[in-house]
């Protein structure tokens, strides 16, 4: 393997690694199954990859107390594939047991969870870029409920990842005071829908019951999503909504949950 190969093999490690924490070692491992059996990196990788992540990891990732949140459920999903092909939909067991009870007490109500970004399977303080505080099993990012141009309750979301589309509401405040501050981040999620695919509005109704139910779990430490929202979803007085400051980024696309 020549140097130029080296630094390129060195610096797709390091992206799979940041994207997936797994990706790395898969990678290393297909190399080296590779040149031994004289078979093509790009056939080998993929296999690999989705044996790690369908039979390997989720069996493994529980001895670390991961678990893993489940993908075709119709209660509690992901919104897209690439949550747990890219093995961020971890979390600990005292999580994944509150994200279960919520969800099937929810579909009671006609309303589905759906979780975009949580942990990786292993090793407390690993970043889950480009979150601050996903590195422990107990976080999760969850999607409002929407409107669609009917004013009918959809299961539909505005962009493709989940994130990055604001919801507004009669008290909505912009991102201005923490961007002048100097916070250049506050504003970015705009930069990751990877594409606004449906015109839908805030279904408060149902994204007031979600936030209620999970509410209801003692187990539950706080819940962020910005002023504004917490003021028009009827929560002015619940202490455990809490605002996550202008070192975060912004909470009006999405539910910031962690338990204790």
């Amino acid at each position: 393997m020549n140097a130029l190969k080296l630094v390129l093999h060195s610096i797709w490690i390091i992206v799979l690694s940041l994207l997936t924490q797994i990706g790395g070692l898969i990678w290393i491992l297909s190399l080296l199954v590779s040149t031994k059996f004289k078979t093509k990196n790009r056939i080998v990788f993929p296999i690999l990859y989705l044996t790690f992540n369908l039979i390997i990891i989720p069996p493994t990732a529980k001895l670390f107390r991961r678990e893993q949140l489940p993908v075709f459920s119709d209660h509690l999903k992901p919104r897209n594939w690439v949550y747990p092909l890219l093995f961020r939909n971890y979390v600990d067991p005292k999580l994944h047991a509150v994200l279960i009870k919520s969800s099937n007490n929810l579909s009671k109500k006609n309303i589905s969870l759906t979780y975009l970004d949580a942990n990786f399977p292993f090793i407390n303080g690993f970043p889950l870029l480009p979150h601050l505080s996903h590195n422990d099993g107990k976080k999760i990012d969850l999607s409002f409920m929407y409107l669609n141009a009917n004013s009918l309750a959809t299961d539909n979301k505005p962009s493709l990842s989940g994130y990055g589309v604001y919801a507004m509401s009669e008290n909505n405040r912009s991102s201005k005071p923490c961007i002048t501050r100097g916070y250049w981040q506050y504003d970015f999620p705009k930069y990751l829908t990877f594409g606004i695919i449906n015109n839908l509005k805030l279904d408060k109704k149902n994204t007031a019951e979600i936030i209620k139910e999970l509410l209801d779990n003692s187990e539950i430490e706080k819940i962020f999503i910005e002023p504004h929202l917490k003021h028009s979803l009827g929560f002015n007085h619940q202490n455990k909504i809490r605002y996550h400051g202008c070192q975060a980024v912004r909470h009006d696309d999405h539910i910031h949950l962690q338990i204790k």
